[in-house]
């Protein structure tokens, strides 16, 4: 039976091996308990064998205590035996499965915002639950009683060669058909199983939409529309399902069927056998009982390799991640920056999304002095949030290099890089935790005074109206609170890094005329200090910056004050400018 688990197909489940070394003794208690189980049942049936030709033969009732006690005892121990087993198996396995996960989250957490972009949130999710699931039910149960069985049904073989041997030749035969019906069903099977698990990865994306997005669908309605489709999403998972059963439903069957008809002869045989005094009437009894046990491992044999099928489909697809190599990492020997100070350069920058066709910014060249404030305006699909996603290595740059005080950033440590660069962006997004914990993302060693400086600044005092102020938790992606009120809590979390420099993707769009000209007011004393880039979309918002870069198709095609670029027909048509807006706001005009 061994043969049938050999393949490619298994590869990948074996590569999973390293977590099990750690529990070496464990594994090896339970194959010593697993063995010692089967041991016990074996002797059963010998037991039985020395009973019938023994004091059942003679009448000898007296005999026959010592033969229960010693059937009692091996029953006594199997069940001492299989709870010990369990009992390790599931220590053993869960934290196998626990580590397996822990990996996966901090890989994940590794791959840079490209790969994010190109995946499912539901494909990621089944593969973090549903596949590790999987492998764990294998190695803890699958893989125990493949071994298990294998040797079990070769010394249970061997008994019954021992015992008559033309009976035991007869059923060692079955070994032919049940190994090629296992290896036609493992083909199909595994074809099935990678079918069934992309579906339901599928499934739990449309689930993971529908209730991100359950404000949009009651807004226009649709929430029979996405019903429909989430139930025919479902059919096709569904349907996927029966045909796994269907097919485990054949292959069972036929398993089952091949050892009746070898009992059937062995009955048939045996029963010769007896009356002709070839075999003993003991013999025949023990051997039907160890073909009994022989069923088991048979039977079996199809649940272990549906098993081994669904695990290594899974095993593949969690594999697809951790092969996925990080395309923004750490330098071999990171740089050290001795006085930081935020002196921000773009020289001759080119970024390119994977796969795109054409780069989104061409020859980008801008040098911010320490403490500056540069607006960038565009407009819309003209590169400003790829722009701003480059100094913090959310993405790296295809051509050309981003400067910190004279050092790439590249060549910096990412942590150390990210501590000095802090990003609010447009789309705030914030965590299923405290508005504290929220707060000090970026830095957890702020002090409440600190904490409060930033709320203020950001005109975030409405927290301190929630139901437990700072420790209420504001639900998941803070759809509890408005979109000005997330947006400011990302301003705070932002400042609150203390960062050497500050990028800001728009982040008050969201804010109305008096809140906003309060959050830009505090938030121009933090600037004098800080080195920024300011995605401008506002005309009130220019006046926060020192100068303006107008960037159009990917390419900066202006540098200057507001009053100098108003004089270009294309920055003046990107930033309308309403004249009680300027006023209000103290654009120079």
């Amino acid at each position: 039976m061994q043969t049938v688990f050999n393949g490619a197909r298994y590869r990948s489940l074996y590569g999973f091996r390293h977590y099990l070394r750690p529990y070496r003794w464990q594994m090896w208690v339970m194959f010593v308990a697993a063995f010692a189980m089967v041991a016990a049942a074996t002797l059963v049936p010998l037991v039985i064998k020395a009973a019938v030709n023994g004091p059942i033969a003679r009448g000898d009732r007296g005999a026959l205590v010592p033969v229960f006690f010693a059937a009692l005892g091996l029953g006594v121990a199997e069940c001492v035996l299989i709870f010990v087993r369990r009992y390790i198996q599931s220590i053993a396995v869960l934290q196998v499965e626990t580590n397996i996960r822990d990996d996966l989250y901090r890989h994940l957490q590794r791959l840079a915002v490209a790969f994010h972009d190109q995946w499912q949130t539901g494909q990621l999710l089944s593969r973090a639950t549903t596949d590790l699931s999987s492998i764990r039910r294998f190695l803890g149960f699958g893989a125990i009683f493949l071994v298990v069985n294998v040797v079990q049904y070769v010394a249970v073989c061997a008994l019954l060669i021992a015992t008559y041997p033309p009976l035991g030749l007869i059923v060692s035969a079955m070994t032919v058909p049940v190994i090629w019906l296992a290896r036609r069903f493992g083909n199909e099977y595994s074809l099935l199983a990678r079918r069934v698990q992309d579906q339901q990865g599928d499934l739990a994306t449309a689930a993971e939409e529908a209730a991100s997005g359950i404000r949009v669908t009651k807004a226009f309605g649709r929430g029979t529309l996405l019903h429909t489709q989430f139930v025919r999403q479902a059919e096709v998972v569904r349907g996927s399902a029966l045909e796994m059963v269907a097919l485990r439903g054949r292959f069972w069957s036929l398993l089952e069927l091949i050892p009746n008809i070898v009992m059937a002869l062995v009955v048939l045989v045996g029963g010769l056998a007896v009356a002709h005094h070839s075999m003993s009437l003991g013999a025949l009894v023990a051997f039907t009982t160890l073909l009994v046990l022989l069923q088991w491992p048979i039977i079996d044999i199809g649940w272990i390799l549906s098993m081994a099928q669904e695990a290594a489909t899974a095993a593949d697809r969690i594999q697809e991640v951790f092969a996925t190599v990080p395309a923004v990492v750490d330098p071999p020997v990171p740089a050290t920056l001795t006085e930081p100070r935020g002196r921000l350069r773009f020289e001759h920058v080119s970024f390119a999304f994977p796969d795109a066709d054409e780069p989104t910014l061409r020859d980008i060249d801008l040098d911010l002095a320490p403490g500056e404030t540069l607006a960038i305006v565009g407009a819309t699909g003209s590169g400003k949030t790829a722009l701003t996603a480059l100094p913090a290595r959310l993405y790296d740059v295809t051509a050309g290099r981003i400067t910190l005080d004279g050092v790439d950033i590249r060549d910096l440590a990412l942590a150390d890089l990210r501590a000095r660069i802090a990003t609010a962006f447009e789309d705030p997004v914030l965590f299923s935790m405290s508005v504290r914990e929220n707060l000090v993302l970026g830095r957890p060693d702020a002090t409440d005074e600190e904490i409060e400086a930033a709320i203020d600044l950001a005109q975030a005092d409405f927290v301190h109206a929630l139901p437990w102020g700072l420790d209420t938790r504001i639900g998941e992606q803070g759809l509890s609170l408005s979109g000005g009120q997330r947006q400011r809590l990302a301003l705070a979390r932002a400042v609150l890094a203390r960062p050497a420099v500050l990028v800001l993707d728009d982040p008050l769009s969201a804010l109305d005329v008096h809140t906003e000209a309060k959050v830009e007011a505090a938030l121009a004393r933090v600037l004098r200090d800080t080195t920024a880039i300011v995605v401008v979309h506002r005309p009130s918002t220019v006046a926060l910056a020192d100068r303006v870069a107008l960037l159009e198709d990917g390419r900066i095609t202006a540098v200057g004050t507001h009053s100098e670029l108003m004089r270009l027909p294309a920055y003046a048509e990107v930033l309308t400018v309403d004249p009680d807006d300027v006023i209000s706001a103290g654009v120079p005009r």
